[in-house]
């Protein structure tokens, strides 16, 4: 892999030890969370003209109505998920362009990662594929797939069906839940 591939070139240590120290600051402690952030080429999972802002703590967009999540949360996130030890599976709702997967990937068994959005899904997995990341299988829903879901917050949502027809999502309400908090742990 050339070093631009791999990240390295594209922008200065410098920069990404900003980010870093940025990070640090917002409250990310596990290093190797930290070194993720610091190793993992985000510039490949944004486009071209907005490669020079790869770096910067921010969401940028990816097309499609969808944003690459700014580094603060995916470093959150990542710190969630990995905190304790390394889960043998962690399933990822959203792949969009890849960029949480590659973060998490090495600090867990295996990812299951679903993705709604079919040129966000070929191009997350021709990056990560690039980028030598082997534990990871992507899901979509399949034509006719029923995604059934509560959306919105706690004590208010709405219960949503999404169906699948070609490239399309049909969104259907189904009328207003109120849901338990998820609670984390194990009884």
């Amino acid at each position: 892999m050339s070093s631009e591939r791999s990240g390295i070139g594209m922008t200065s240590a410098r920069t990404r030890e900003r980010l870093i120290l940025r990070l640090t600051e917002q409250g990310i402690r596990d290093a190797r969370v930290l070194d993720r952030i610091r190793n993992v080429p985000r510039h490949l999972f944004v486009d071209e003209a907005l490669a020079s802002r790869a770096y910067e703590d921010t969401a940028l967009p990816i097309g499609h109505g969808q944003t690459i999540s700014q580094p603060y949360v995916v470093a959150r996130m990542t710190e969630a998920v990995t905190i304790g030890g390394t889960p043998d599976k962690v399933l990822e709702i959203g792949t969009g362009c890849g960029y949480q997967t590659a973060v998490l990937s090495p600090l867990v068994g295996r990812i299951y990662s679903i993705e709604r959005i079919e040129p966000l899904l070929e191009r997350a997995r021709e990056r990560l594929r690039d980028l030598e990341i082997r534990n990871v299988r992507f899901k979509q829903l399949a034509e006719g797939g029923r995604l059934v879901a509560p959306v919105g917050p706690e004590g208010r949502q709405e219960l949503l069906r999404f169906t699948r027809h070609k490239d399309q999502f049909l969104r259907e309400r189904l009328g207003f839940v109120s849901f338990v908090p998820l609670l984390g742990g194990v009884t």
